[in-house]
C-alpha cells in the first residue's frame, strides 16, 4: 500500500511524496497547499494514492512532470488521464518514445506490456516551465537513460532529480541507454554546481542536498568518474 509524506518547505511551498510499491518509486505532488493548483511528478504504480491526495486536499492539477521514461516513473499516467482528461504530459525529447514502448520503458520485461499516453510536450535542456505558480527550469542530465532530466526551482532550492542523484547514491546505468560518465559529467556540471542547501527530491529513497552528495557521495568521489 502506498506511503504519503508531507514536507512543508519555505515561501508556502508543499511537497507530498507517494511511496509506491512495487519499486518504491517516489511519486510528487507540488503545491502551495490546500486549494492550490498543483504538478504531479513521476506518477508510479499506485496512482490511486496520487489522486486520492489530490482529492482530499482540492488540489487543481496542471501538468504531469516525467523525468524518464522508465515504467515505474510512468505507471500512473493513463490512470490520472482518466480523472483529468486534458492533463498534459511533459518528458525530455529524448525519452518521449518510451512512453509508448513496452521493451524501452522496461515493462516488457516483467511481462507488464505497459504503454503510457503520448506526450503533450518534449522538453529541451534549460527550458524554463511556468506552471501552478511555479518557474521550473529543466537540466538534461542522461547516464540512467538517454533522455533523463531533472526539474530545478532556483527559487526554492529544490530539484526534482528522478534516478540520477540518490542519496550517497546515483541511478544505476547498466541499462541499453545508461552511460556512466555522462551522469558523471551531469552531476558534476549542473547539480553540483548549485548552492550547499538545495534540496534533492530523488525517485527512490530519501531526500537529501547538494552539499551532502559533494562531501560525501561514494560514486562521485571515486577517482574513476574523473576520467
Amino acid at each position: 500500500m502506498a506511503q504519503t509524506d508531507l514536507f512543508e518547505l519555505p515561501a508556502g511551498v508543499f511537497i507530498a511524496r507517494i511511496l509506491s510499491a512495487p519499486f518504491s518509486e517516489n511519486s510528487y505532488v507540488l503545491s502551495r497547499g490546500q486549494g492550490s493548483e498543483c504538478l504531479i511528478v513521476d506518477p508510479g504504480f499506485e496512482p490511486a494514492a496520487i489522486v486520492d491526495f489530490i482529492l482530499g486536499q482540492r488540489l487543481c492539477p496542471r501538468a504531469i512532470l516525467l523525468t524518464h521514461g522508465h515504467s515505474d516513473h510512468i505507471a500512473g499516467n493513463a490512470e490520472l488521464r482518466t480523472h483529468w482528461p486534458e492533463l498534459p504530459i511533459l518528458i525530455g525529447h529524448g525519452d518521449a518514445s518510451k512512453l509508448l514502448d513496452p521493451a524501452a520503458n522496461l515493462s516488457g520485461a516483467f511481462g507488464l506490456e505497459l504503454r503510457s499516453p503520448p506526450a503533450d510536450q518534449m522538453l529541451v535542456d534549460g527550458e524554463v516551465l511556468e506552471l501552478a505558480g511555479f518557474k521550473l527550469t529543466v537540466l538534461e542530465i542522461p547516464g540512467h537513460s538517454s533522455g533523463h532530466v531533472v526539474f530545478l526551482l532556483t527559487e526554492n532550492a529544490l530539484v526534482f532529480g528522478g534516478d540520477v542523484l540518490f542519496l550517497e547514491g546515483i541511478g544505476r546505468t547498466d541499462f541499453p541507454d545508461g552511460d556512466l560518465h555522462a551522469l558523471a559529467a551531469g552531476i558534476r556540471g549542473k547539480l553540483y554546481t548549485l548552492a550547499d542547501e538545495t534540496i534533492v527530491f530523488p525517485g527512490h529513497g530519501d531526500t537529501t542536498t547538494v552539499g551532502h552528495e559533494r562531501r560525501y557521495n561514494p560514486f562521485i568521489k571515486d577517482a574513476t568518474w574523473q576520467n
